[in-house]
């Protein structure tokens, strides 16, 4: 009877330091002038909660919920919410777009508050001096919006769903279409605005050389708040070419094309980008193989490199389009007004658990036709082929946090998606991708089996902070265990840039840069 009191007392005593907490929160971002939040019990909570969460797995009941979402709409309204928390011992999540694919920015196993960028989303644009001001809640529909209506002639290398956020994906590195021709999003970032956990306004000189390195992909929620990134805009001709070329067939059949696939992609000229997306095909329970291409010319350019290279793809004059950067972007989300990539709510959510590898070497046949095979029987899996090659390959690999360059061919995602009338069957789902990703084990890339940070994956391995004495020489050594298979030879540098800008690991999740001791740093 004794232990079940002392129990009552300890739930009280939360209760009790929970509520202040919670009043000094709102007391805080109220008088130093951050009106524009939302507290668990208000009507619009769970619409701003939900809003930016993609992945539904983490947006249902049972997941912990922030006590608050913040949305700042200015810098100083930023170090208002970092320095409030603070205040209130509360764990912060950093939130632009809500792509992370373990819901890192909206979810903690501790109390818990949502800064979400949202509402700081302009994009400034100057041709003058071919850059742009991006603030870190822009969408890359957005951030394509404000390029494509300003020039025909510039581009921004990025990913191609327009609701992903600028923030975490450029913190990741932000591979694209374009990323062969000129590198990474986070390889075309010259200057950032970074507000640390002091409320320290910073940019690249101020935050120095190793950390403005470290926060263009070293992963997102680790440094402190990116509020903009002053991007590179990059030029691209008038007239560019695109096409869908949907082939199918039996597994041994669609095998021989991924096989040349891997041959071609990684070696095309810089101006070609060919990916390629695999779906079961249910009618014929076989394969659907979408090549899709972006060639930065005209059209009978295209044709007569893939007629040279990969005559194997048949590809016809009538599957290419010539269009302008912009509407590159539309047509591969089958959209033709060009106000969609201002929409961030058009994106489809579900459930989903994805996996991912980078490949150093081709794949035998027998490994490929096995994963097709797996493929074809799984009418809920799906995965991408992205190409390396290029400019990737010949940027240093210790240029930024991103290592994975020269020594990769391609990477591979694997997904399963499924819809909440089948959330019953989540766990069969998820061991059937993490069945796929075990199966691929011998054909993919080892010493570690490396992978990119924007693929994140807390089957890799996580660290448990509700402890804050874990954050020095246990946690850099559990975090390992994960942060070489992101970052390889540069993950001791990462730890080493944490322990400059955020020493009381301030900003942290489960797979998040740890700090060192000084021992450990010396």
């Amino acid at each position: 009877m004794a232990t079940k009191n002392k129990i009552i007392l300890l739930f009280a005593l939360a209760s009790l330091l929970t509520c202040a907490c919670s009043e000094q929160l709102l007391s805080c971002l109220s008088s130093d002038g951050v009106t524009n939040f939302s507290t668990y019990d208000a009507p619009r909570y769970l619409h701003l909660l939900d809003h930016s969460i993609q992945n539904l797995r983490y947006a249902i009941p049972s997941i912990n919920k922030p006590y608050a979402v913040i949305l700042p709409e200015s810098t100083q309204q930023v170090v208002t919410a970092i320095q409030c928390s603070r205040a209130g011992l509360w764990d912060i999540r950093l939130r632009s777009g809500g792509h992370s694919f373990e819901g890192l920015s909206s979810v903690s196993d501790m109390p818990f508050v949502i800064i979400d960028m949202m509402n700081l989303n302009h994009v400034t644009v100057d041709l003058e001096s071919e850059t742009a001001w991006v603030e870190a809640g822009a969408t890359l529909g957005e951030v394509y919006h404000a390029i494509g209506t300003s020039s025909n002639h510039y581009a921004f290398s990025a990913g191609i769903c327009p609701t992903v956020g600028s923030g975490g994906h450029i913190s990741g590195g932000g591979y694209g279409p374009l990323a062969r021709k000129y590198g990474l999003a986070a390889d075309n970032v010259v200057d950032a605005v970074l507000v640390d956990a002091d409320g320290r306004v910073l940019n690249r000189e101020t935050m120095g050389e190793e950390v403005f390195w470290a926060i263009r992909g070293g992963g997102g929620g680790n440094w402190g708040v990116v509020v903009s990134w002053k991007i590179q805009l990059l030029k691209v001709p008038e007239t560019i070419t695109v096409f869908h070329s949907i082939r199918t067939g039996q597994p041994s059949q669609t095998a021989e094309l991924w096989n040349k696939w891997q041959y071609v992609a990684p070696e095309l000229e810089d101006d070609f980008f060919l990916m390629v997306l695999v779906v079961p095909d249910i009618e014929s329970a076989g394969i659907a193989m979408t090549f899709v291409g972006v060639y930065l010319g005209l059209k009978s350019s295209a044709l007569e490199s893939m007629d040279r290279a990969f005559p194997e793809l048949g590809l016809t004059e009538e599957e290419c389009k010539e269009m302008r950067w912009i509407e590159i972007v539309l047509y591969l989300w089958g959209v033709d007004n060009v106000e969609f990539l201002k929409d961030r709510s058009t994106f489809t959510r579900t459930f989903s658990k994805s996996k991912a590898d980078v490949v150093r070497d081709p794949i035998p046949m027998d490994g490929i036709k096995g994963m097709l095979e797996m493929y074809a029987k799984q009418p809920k899996g799906s995965f991408r082929l992205e190409p390396y090659g290029g400019m990737m390959s010949r940027i240093r690999r210790d240029a930024s946090p991103f290592p994975h360059r020269a020594s990769t061919m391609y990477a591979i995602e694997y997904f399963v998606d499924w819809e909440e009338a089948d959330d019953d069957k989540r766990d069969e789902y998820v061991d059937w991708v993490r069945g796929v990703h075990e199966y691929m084990t011998p054909f993919v890339s080892n010493s570690p089996r490396a992978v990119c940070v924007n693929n994140i994956d807390l089957d890799l391995g996580v660290i448990d902070w509700s402890n804050r004495s874990t954050s020095s020489v246990d946690a850099v050594e559990v975090a390992r265990s994960w942060g070489e298979k992101y970052f390889m030879e540069n993950y001791d540098r990462l730890v080493r840039a944490k322990s400059m800008i955020d020493p009381s690991n301030v900003f942290s999740h489960k797979q998040s840069i740890p700090t060192a001791s000084l021992e450990m740093m010396l």
